[in-house]
């Protein structure tokens, strides 16, 4: 049969073919054994979706296509970068085949997982005559995007009169953190004309969890700057312009943008009578009536400057009624007018026409949220909206402990108290592995490392850098951590890894003098220990005491009431007699009780 077609199909010019006979599809089976890669019938593409290429990924963005349209593909090729929830990683290819159709564009963000983002064929086949779903061809230009706006383009095109030179680059706003969507640029620290090497650091931004250094690995010049210093800018967004060293950077063009926007809907009006704005002047009003009337009517009243006794009240007794005034201001077409502001002052001063409101003093300051504390709001509110927080308390005595530090300190060994705490709850985490857990996808992770993070106050907000690996450092070297990593936290100088991730987290406002708190759980981790401060107080022997309150606030859905006790009991087994700061040696302290 398919010879047979093909005979008819030399009989006839391309042309006269083409507006004879329709474009038909014919079934799958078929699809081997006939012309179907001809330009009569379109090709049935293979449909390449958005992959899930984190455990938590829902969505990405689609920052580069490797390939182009026509391209062949090897099994490892890799196809495009994208960028997930952690970080930008790359998408391969384990089969043979052409990319046929880009469908969703470079640039595009929030595509959702499974979401149709290209079409393959086979090798061999006519990649130009592929099918495009949605009654498209390939020869239609199509664009894809996951909501109502058109994806941004990654490179946009210059105006016809000023073409974009050879060797000109676009530099954006990179994404420096997996929870990062916008970022301030702090400081630019290379200027338009200065020459990159590869490591050169061009730009501070703060992200939402530090400010960090932006560095580029090729050898450019710093074209053009266009996003200045102190502005917030989107993921993705264009910052600046690049070009390849050798070319004339005075001569790069800034790409046309388009911007979208939504455009507002007008007042309704009717053609025979449009609208007109309300009378400016009470003076011209008729005074008051004595209709009685409610807040909604007064509201109204207020909004388009009308006096009640310029409407007749239709309710009884004497009453104007909500309905009386809308018919009012829809017959006469009237608009609102602007609000006014209502200036308490005294009799004796006489009010002023007109007030200089820049020499009134302000009551108030707006302080500008920075990304970091944005970020910390949301990670908090989630945390308390989706994680069902326990509770648990326990007071500890810390007299041993107080001693070991003077005697320490005596032989010149400086060791805090939340030093000899974070020992004591990597070995407690070792004996009570339950509590040494993550919370992820609705499983729980049992995590085999103890790394724990302790929270430091930034001037920005609140950051939890993290010792790596407790159970095998020793006192001395757990405190040099915390004062390396607290110092360079505030100095805005961590990179991502020590600050993202942990195992588990301490809070400790001892220092300040609080007795005790409840903190909120660091997800993915299940659990978190806030620790107050030592305070004196007389045992039932009536000697005196020093006892520390800790607070385990943990994740109901991953950690039991009793597997919580469990920890604290071993917690508190360890500070009360530090010297026995040893794997192994706390099980016979676990149902210890003083």
């Amino acid at each position: 049969m398919a010879q047979v077609l093909r005979g008819r199909v030399g009989v006839f010019t391309t042309k006269y073919f083409q507006t004879i006979i329709p474009k038909v599809e014919l079934p799958i089976k078929y699809h081997r054994s006939c012309f179907h890669t001809s330009w009569v019938f379109d090709v049935k593409g293979r449909e390449l979706l958005m992959p899930s290429l984190s455990p938590t990924m829902e969505q990405g963005t689609l920052i580069k296509w490797l390939k182009k349209e026509g391209d062949d593909i090897d099994p490892g090729d890799a196809v495009a970068d994208i960028q997930t929830d952690k970080a930008v990683m790359t998408m391969e290819m384990d089969d043979e085949a052409i990319l046929a159709k880009i469908i969703v564009a470079e640039g595009t963000k929030d595509v959702k997982v499974g979401t149709l983002i290209a079409l393959t064929v086979d090798k061999g086949e006519d990649w130009k005559a592929v099918e495009v779903p949605g009654g498209s061809t390939a020869g239609t230009p199509s664009v894809f995007s996951t909501n109502s706006d058109p994806p941004a383009p990654s490179a946009p095109a210059a105006s016809a009169s000023q073409p974009i030179p050879d060797g000109q680059h676009d530099l954006t706003m990179p994404a420096l953190s997996p929870t990062m969507t916008t970022g301030v640029l702090v400081k630019w620290l290379k200027k338009e004309g200065d020459n990159i090497e590869p490591g050169d650091a061009i730009a501070d931004i703060q992200t939402d969890k530090a400010v960090m250094t932006f560095e580029l690995e090729d050898e450019l010049v710093l074209a053009k700057i266009i996003v200045p210093e102190g502005s917030q800018v989107e993921v993705g967004q264009l910052i600046a312009l690049t070009m390849d060293k050798g070319s004339d950077w005075t001569k790069a063009v800034i790409p046309a943008t388009t911007p979208v926007a939504n455009a507002a809907k007008p007042a309704p009006s009717t053609p025979s009578q449009p609208l007109k704005p309300a009378p400016t002047s009470r003076s011209t009003l008729p005074p008051p009536s004595g209709q009685v009337y409610g807040l909604a009517v007064k509201r109204l009243l207020e909004e388009y400057d009308l006096s009640s006794g310029s409407i007749k009240g239709t309710g009884r007794p004497n009453r104007l009624l909500k309905s009386d005034v809308l018919a009012h201001i829809q017959a006469h077409g009237l608009q609102k007018v602007a609000p006014k502001i209502a200036i308490q002052v005294q009799s004796e001063i006489p009010v002023k026409d007109h007030l200089d409101w820049g020499k009134i003093p302000s009551t108030y300051k707006d302080v500008p949220v920075s990304n970091i504390r944005a970020v910390i709001a949301k990670r908090l509110a989630e945390s308390k909206r989706n994680i069902p927080h326990s509770y648990e308390f326990m007071d500890i005595k810390v007299d041993k402990l107080n001693e070991i530090r003077e005697k320490l300190k005596a032989e010149n060994v400086k060791v805090s108290v939340n030093d000899f705490i974070t020992k004591a709850v990597a070995h407690a985490l070792l004996e009570c592995p339950a509590v040494n857990t993550l919370y992820q996808n609705g499983q729980i992770v049992q995590m085999q490392k103890v790394d724990i993070s302790f929270a430091v106050s930034i001037p920005t907000g609140l950051i939890t850098p993290i010792i790596f690996d407790v159970p095998s450092k020793g006192l001395i070297d757990i405190s040099a951590s915390i004062k390396e990593l607290a110092g360079r936290a505030r100095d805005g100088k961590l990179q991502p890894h020590e600050f993202q991730g942990g195992t588990f987290t301490i809070s400790n406002l001892g220092m300040f003098g609080i007795k005790e708190f409840s903190a909120i759980i660091n997800p993915p981790q299940t659990a978190i220990l806030a620790v107050g401060t030592g305070r004196q107080e007389l045992d039932s022997n009536f000697n005196t005491v020093t006892r520390m309150t800790t607070t385990l606030s943990y994740d109901r859905r991953a950690i039991d009431d009793d597997q919580a006790a469990d920890f604290l009991a071993v917690l508190r087994a360890m500070l009360e007699d530090p010297t026995f700061l040893a794997v192994g040696r706390a099980q016979a302290y676990r149902h210890k009780r003083v």
